[in-house]
């Protein structure tokens, strides 16, 4: 290999990456860097395979070693010995306003605010709804949901049937075309900050903005940057937010998605899944629905609490990461993996055919890196899984973008030495032509 990035650090929480050309002891360099790192103990929070460089934290968060014991916990004591009372003692019914506290330090959130609750794609339901309700009670000429092509399907499908419900319209633009299509008829602009193919993130105050200034409500889906990148839904004016648990939060799979709802839309309508425990006063088991008061009103049914146990003690890893700098500290790391893996890229794979998906520019970079291959991408993703280096693939958008390979760096456990190894086992994937074996190119059921 013979490039690598130099971090340079200007305190215990600040990054900052230059590249820099050499022929010799570039891994040596690499490893200095991972000394250096003021963030390298959270790494000994997570338990990581031996032999195994885990690039898809963006798909499916690392186990935390304090979950096994805490859930093992709630199953046998909790559950096993304390049964029923510890709906009670163990706080058990206050779990998704506790959880989603936690959350909310990372999302830009104040502290009952958030709850954690469901899937993305159900919250994606109720907010949606709500948006919509209260944008036509303002103007009932506001008859279209916005949103970018390449928007993560599930959040087109709700909002497609949303649609299809209410006898609205689902306008789907190219990304470039966002802001000439936010015109009077628009209700809600409904995006996720960062693209799940590429990587590509939103400027969230200025897009927020621009709904705004044609009176549409603003809804975003966190699913690929919270516990990522930096967010400020207060800050930047966000109406609604939703996202997921089991990504970079590493709350497991399937973990319980979350909600947000500005302050000033919470109590102004019922979201649609009016479930016992959005009631205001569950326990008392009244025929009527009345909901509660603030976001506990955007629960539905009872909640997962082994899920639940999950996710809270992987948050607990973002406590432990505020104190080294919290968001901002992991946000410099991580453009300093993705500013080393491009960089390496560039210069290793030049021959072999690669696009960066993922922008160059920082302000506009989530914490991956979306590599385009017009053949062979599958396979390729699959030749370097068996050499132990995890991604994944996306297919193209059918439209002028390839098939991706997705290598998402998690500032929390992703090592420098990681992104040099990992470039060097794709180089010797493609210079030795292992990737064309008949086996990698037979196709999983997940990719």
């Amino acid at each position: 290999m013979t490039g690598c990035a130099v971090l340079r650090l200007t305190g215990a929480d600040a990054y900052k990456v230059t590249a820099m050309h050499t022929s010799t002891n570039t891994l040596a360099k690499c490893q200095a860097l991972d000394l250096q790192d003021p963030l390298r103990s959270l790494r000994e929070l997570f338990q990581l395979p031996e032999g195994v460089i885990y690039l898809d934290g963006n798909s499916l968060g690392v186990l935390p070693k304090a979950t096994p014991t805490r859930v093992a916990a709630a199953v046998t004591k909790e559950w096993g010995q304390d049964l029923i009372k510890s709906w009670n003692s163990a706080g058990w019914f206050q779990m998704p306003l506790l959880v989603g506290d936690k959350i909310a330090r990372l999302i830009g959130a104040e502290e009952g605010e958030v709850v954690a609750a469901d899937s993305t794609s159900i919250n994606l339901f109720k907010v949606l709804s709500a948006a919509l309700s209260i944008a036509q009670a303002d103007d009932s000429e506001k008859k279209t949901i916005l949103s970018e092509r390449t928007n993560f399907p599930t959040d087109l499908y709700i909002a497609e049937a949303l649609c299809k419900e209410r006898g609205l319209t689902l306008k789907l633009v190219e990304t470039e075309d966002l802001q000439s299509a936010l015109q009077h008829d628009v209700a809600v602009l409904m995006l996720t900050h960062v693209n799940y193919r590429t990587g590509a993130m939103f400027n969230m105050k200025t897009m927020t903005a621009s709904a705004h200034n044609v009176g549409a409500l603003m809804v975003w889906d966190l699913a690929h940057s919270a516990g990522a990148v930096p967010v400020d839904l207060k800050g930047s004016l966000v109406d609604f937010a939703v996202g997921c648990g089991y990504k970079y939060l590493n709350g497991g799979p399937g973990a319980p998605a979350f909600v947000w709802v500005n302050p000033k839309h919470t109590n102004r309508y019922w979201q649609p899944l009016n479930g016992w425990w959005g009631h205001a006063a569950p326990f008392e088991f009244t025929p009527e629905y009345k909901p509660a008061t603030g976001i506990t009103r955007y629960q539905c049914g009872t909640q997962p609490i082994l899920s639940l146990t999950a996710l809270d003690t992987a948050l607990d890893t973002f406590l432990e990461a505020e104190k080294l700098g919290g968001m901002q500290a992991l946000r410099k790391k991580s453009l300093a993996l993705s500013d080393l893996f491009m960089h390496l890229v560039q210069t290793q794979l030049a021959e072999h055919g690669f696009g960066i998906a993922t922008p160059i520019d920082e302000d506009f970079r989530g914490s991956q890196v979306s590599l385009t291959r017009s053949k062979g991408a599958y396979a390729i993703v699959q030749a370097m899984i068996a050499r132990g280096v995890m991604g994944d693939f996306r297919t193209g958008d059918g439209k002028n973008q390839p098939d991706i390979l997705r290598f998402g760096l998690t500032p929390l456990y992703t090592r420098f030495v990681d992104v040099w190894h990992a470039i060097r086992h794709l180089k010797e994937v493609m210079d030795s032509g292992e990737w064309q074996q008949p086996q990698f190119s037979q196709k999983n059921v997940v990719t």
